[in-house]
């Protein structure tokens, strides 16, 4: 003899906010943990040329070894502990974008061997984000690393051999 449950709508509903809540927190665990960058979805060309920098990243920044990502990805980097992370791939900086209410045309900006770099303060940091090339590079850079510009010197060349100026 078998049985057969149905669910009343209730339960249904009380089941789906369940697992929706678990997805939610276990989301919110591993954005909180010790994972790595968030990690970002380029395309076309930008993916590209993000793979290419990826394989010419250099082994220490601000004195510090690279590290492993969690989840491992061809878009993110770290090195030293507190991290220092990159990503590449990022979206443009809404200070970087005409139309957004955060647009900021005289924004700091610092060039660094040849690559220029938005300069945005954090909590605990720094984030520099590239203004001029097919994909944008965002590096952090904890506090404990000042001063910040050693980071973007170590990281210059590999931008610049991998990841194109954007024609104008």
């Amino acid at each position: 003899m078998s049985i057969r449950h149905r669910a009343s709508p209730r339960s249904v509903a009380v089941s789906t906010a369940v697992c929706a809540l678990t997805a939610l927190a276990t989301t919110a665990c591993s954005a909180l943990g010790d994972a790595g960058p968030a990690v970002p979805s380029p395309s076309g060309e930008a993916a590209r040329v993000c793979r290419s920098l990826h394989d010419a990243l250099p082994g220490k920044v601000a004195g510090q070894e690279r590290g492993e990502t969690d989840p491992a990805s061809d878009y993110t980097a770290v090195w030293g502990d507190p991290a220092i992370e990159l990503r590449c791939g990022v979206a443009r900086p809404a200070k970087l974008t005409p139309g957004n209410e955060e647009y900021n045309p005289t924004a700091e900006a610092a060039e660094v061997n040849g690559v220029s770099w938005l300069m945005e303060k954090r909590d605990g940091g720094y984030r520099f984000t590239t203004t001029d090339r097919v994909a944008h590079v965002e590096l952090t850079v904890p506090d404990d690393y000042a001063p910040e510009v050693g980071a973007l010197a170590d990281m210059a060349a590999a931008v610049k051999r991998t990841v194109p100026k954007r024609e104008r």
